[in-house]
């Protein structure tokens, strides 16, 4: 671990009080006359390991209330005053598989070569991992690329993957399939992602990685001419009308040669890097999935280590794209879940109640019953494939890992890809940086790192079942999907001259309420099957009380006037979280309504921003540190 990380997290864990990181950037005058000592430490340790490594700072945030000159007291408004700045070779945004991956390459490659290069690394979450979700069965290819030696180094891939099994599940039976060859998991190992990362964080910073979690990078800095110059972490200590508390602190910049966003599937800056640089004009619009799971503690007599199970069928009906698993982790602990394509038709659609309901199959019940739920957790999952990946590489930086969309639908898997692309990028940028030609008076644009990408096996891979997922789009559904994807897959291994397209946005899929039908989940038995608030309080969602609302409305009318009137309020469904609801107003004529949103329940999965029909709620990154704390996800 660096001695600036060291040095910082020391003092984020002293001011951490079992609630969001409360980090401190503010100069020694302003956090004596706010009598904050705690805060001050955070900024103290922080400038003094830079000193000690020699680190180039600039711009200390003047943020100390001066007097007018008339003497009276009047104090400058903070929230317009500088910001501290950091120089650094590579900025990372995001603390997942790819931006570690990315971290750890790029300190291999400049100690391997004696070379100082700096590199930093930001994570909203208040610790490496804690915002990490998926199945998940890990692919180790990367892996053991990237630290061959990972089994001596103690990474957590404890369980492997001995059996495979395909089911087709009827409300009542789970029926044996026969599953593709790229499903085979032979080799895999059935892992706590969130755990993996924590370790891969472990590497980074044994590398000389500089990691800092608890840091929401909330916008990006260009130079004069367009590139990116690297990015501003948000203002903490504003209240929900945006103005400063006693605690206020001015967010900090990260200036980099380089900067790599890694902020996994539909990234807050990334979506504003897409329409700056119009990386997605030459590729189609991405396809989401939501993918609901939880971990039990089962009945030791019930647990199979080392066993896959992935399901298709019920409750999914045959116009809706999705499917389960159950992938038994070892120590009794079983990770199961259902995905379903955000491409839905029907507003009525509930994915966390067809998940509920999915619980008291037969087959899974039977599983659960005398165990223990741990966790639960949500996340959106890009779907798109080959031919949604958007141009990788802009002026100044470029996107690695899920915020571009690597994953594999087939094999249901995404971190070994997403790790590799951050490899991909960390060679690109490294060559770049210590190239002859290099000259701070150009900005550094990566072409060749698309190259690399599509030279790759990740290009190979995606490009083998690039039509699995948009088969799915015809009268047959579901039934047309598999029977093409099962020939796609196993015969002819994408070797077709053609290519099919996602030509429609999730968000334009959704059918107006009157031409829907309603659907009737049953009720939670509170045993097998819990309600959302019971559900959310195991993701240890925290976020500071009195902040600005990270769940942005581009008009605030439109929920009522357009969502609730044609779609009937699908806000309140397809959010996993019981963040948004329908209350009456108070202020409005009898019968009214309004949105009330509860961002307190984010649990930072996006599906509001992809889901919302009227593509109306603009998700943004709220104070670092807050949102789940996943752990076994």
């Amino acid at each position: 671990m660096s001695v600036a990380s060291r040095a910082l997290r020391a003092s984020v864990r002293v001011a951490t009080n079992n609630a969001a990181p409360r980090r401190s950037f503010l100069t020694i005058a302003s956090a004596l006359q706010r009598q904050r000592p705690l805060a001050l430490a955070g900024r103290v340790a922080f400038n003094s390991a830079h000193r000690a490594t020699g680190n180039s700072l600039r711009a200390f945030s003047q943020s100390v209330p001066r007097l007018s000159e008339e003497g009276e007291g009047e104090e400058e408004d903070p929230t317009k005053a500088e910001r501290f700045a950091d120089e650094t070779d590579v900025v990372i945004v995001g603390g997942g598989p790819a931006g570690l991956s990315a971290a750890i390459k790029l300190k291999q490659l400049a100690n391997a070569d004696g070379r100082e290069l700096r590199v930093v690394l930001l994570e909203k979450a208040g610790e490496i991992g804690a915002h990490t979700l998926s199945g998940a069965v890990l692919e180790p290819r990367a892996l053991n690329e990237l630290i061959p030696d990972w089994k001596e180094k103690g990474a957590p891939l404890n369980q492997p993957a001995l059996s495979d099994q395909m089911k087709l599940f009827t409300k009542n039976y789970a029926i044996p399939l026969p599953h593709p060859p790229q499903m085979n998991n032979k080799g895999n190992y059935i892992v706590s992602l969130s755990n993996y990362v924590k370790w891969l964080g472990e590497q980074a910073e044994e590398a000389g990685v500089e990691v800092f979690p608890g840091f929401s990078a909330s916008e990006i800095l260009y130079n004069d001419d367009g590139s990116v110059k690297g990015v501003a972490t948000c203002d903490v200590g504003l209240d929900k009308n945006f103005k400063p508390k006693d605690s206020f602190e001015r967010g900090m910049e990260f200036h980099a040669k380089v900067t790599l966003f890694a902020e996994g599937c539909h990234g807050s800056l990334t979506k504003k890097l897409f329409r700056q640089f119009n990386l997605r004009d030459e590729c189609d619009p991405q396809t989401y999935g939501i993918g609901i799971k939880e971990v039990w503690k089962i009945d030791p007599s019930k647990s199979k280590p080392g066993t896959v199970v992935h399901g298709l069928g019920w409750p999914i009906d045959n116009s809706t794209y999705g499917g389960s698993f159950i992938y038994h982790m070892g120590e009794d602990m079983l990770s199961l879940g259902l995905v379903v394509g955000l491409d839905y038709e029907n507003p009525y659609m509930n994915p966390y109640k067809e998940f509920q309901r999915f619980k008291h199959h037969p087959f899974v019940k039977d599983l659960l019953e005398g165990g223990e739920c741990m966790t639960y957790g949500a996340r959106a999952i890009n779907e798109g494939g080959l031919q949604s990946i958007p141009k990788l590489h802009f002026p100044g930086g470029a996107l690695i890992g899920c915020t571009a969309g690597f994953l594999n639908l087939i094999k249901i898997k995404g971190t070994h890809t997403a790790m590799k692309s951050g490899m991909l990028a960390a060679e690109s940028a490294y060559a770049a940086i210590t190239s002859d030609s290099y000259s701070e008076e150009k900005p550094i644009v990566m072409e060749d790192f698309d190259k690399k990408v599509k030279d790759s096996w990740i290009w190979k891979e995606l490009y083998e079942i690039r039509n699995c997922r948009p088969s799915f789009h015809t009268p047959l559904g579901n039934l047309g999907g598999v029977i093409y994807s099962g020939i796609d897959t196993i015969l002819l291994k994408g070797r077709t001259p053609w290519t099919f397209h996602n030509t429609t946005p999730d968000h334009a899929r959704l059918r107006v309420a009157k031409e829907s039908d309603k659907i009737d989940y049953p009720k939670p038995d509170g045993v097998i099957s819990f309600d959302l608030l019971t559900s959310v309080s195991r993701t240890g969602t925290n976020h500071a009380e009195n902040q600005p609302v990270h769940l942005r409305l581009k008009d605030k009318d439109v929920p009522v006037k357009r969502n609730l009137k044609y779609f009937d309020g699908p806000e309140g469904r397809f959010c996993p979280a019981g963040v948004y609801e329908f209350v009456d107003d108070e202020n409005g004529p009898a019968g009214a309504k309004r949105l009330q949103i509860n961002s307190q329940n984010c649990i930072h999965c996006k599906t509001c921003d992809i889901k919302d029909p009227s593509q109306n709620i603009d998700w943004t990154v709220p104070e670092g540190g807050g949102g789940p704390q996943y752990s076994y996800t």
